[in-house]
């Protein structure tokens, strides 16, 4: 496995190291602070085993942690994070439009693959996508160079009333959800006008692509939109 990051740092890194970092690197991009605690319960494991490898970064100079500073990542740290980010969004990409897989299946596989593919296999890939910004989700991939889009727009239980909308991120990775919004038509570039809000966090009323729909509260905040362009005739 031929990495840019791997001369760069004494040691090869491991799947484990990678997936920390990545996991670091969102929840700094979702504004946290990035706590121990808080890294534990995102990768789905024990408060101690994030500690070890937070230390374990921290020897290989890829994260800083100090006391109600929380976890952040070095130069170096952010390089790997975006580098293993964009293999991943890469193959979801992939995976959906060269395999024909659904959309509820892409993260998973990304997951595993993200770890050992070229540097080869992802130039390859992004040539016969048409060098993508972003993945079946609409999630920005970062640019080989590092750089990474900000993702326009507000969440969709923001929105207002009758307001003619475009759907062009969904922030879930659930297949469950991800399934139940795909039968709903809510894909990326869906058309959107919210006709209803219910008080105290109740359910929407939505015109998707020209059909009706009640969406939960919070399956809403899940759905990043901007107000859709008038096309003129």
């Amino acid at each position: 496995m031929t990495k840019n990051y791997v001369y760069a740092t004494e040691n090869p890194l491991t799947p484990a190291h990678e997936d920390y970092l990545k996991a670091i690197y969102l929840l700094e991009s979702n504004g946290e602070l990035v706590s121990n605690s808080a890294l534990a319960q995102h990768m789905g494991f024990a408060p101690a085993s994030a500690t070890n490898m937070v230390k374990k970064l921290a020897e290989l100079h890829l994260v800083t942690h100090e006391p109600y500073r929380g976890v952040e990542l070095t130069a170096l740290g952010r390089q790997v994070a975006l580098e293993v980010l964009r293999h991943h969004r890469l193959i979801e990409l992939f995976l959906h439009e060269t395999l024909a897989m659904s959309w509820d299946r892409v993260h998973e596989e990304a997951d595993k693959l993200e770890h050992v593919i070229s540097e080869a296999m992802e130039d390859a890939m992004a040539a016969v996508l048409g060098n993508p910004t972003v993945d079946p989700h609409g999630d920005p991939i970062p640019s080989k160079e590092g750089h990474v889009d900000k993702t326009p727009g507000f969440l969709l239980t923001g929105a207002a009333i009758d307001a003619r909308l475009r759907l062009i991120r969904v922030l879930t990775q659930d297949p469950d959800r991800l399934c139940y919004l795909g039968s709903l038509g809510l894909y990326p570039d869906a058309q959107l006008v919210l006709r209803e809000r219910a008080p105290l966090e109740g359910p929407l009323l939505v015109e998707v692509n020209g059909k009706p729909h009640a969406l939960a509260y919070e399956m809403a905040e899940s759905l990043q939109v901007v107000v859709a362009e008038l096309v003129l005739a």
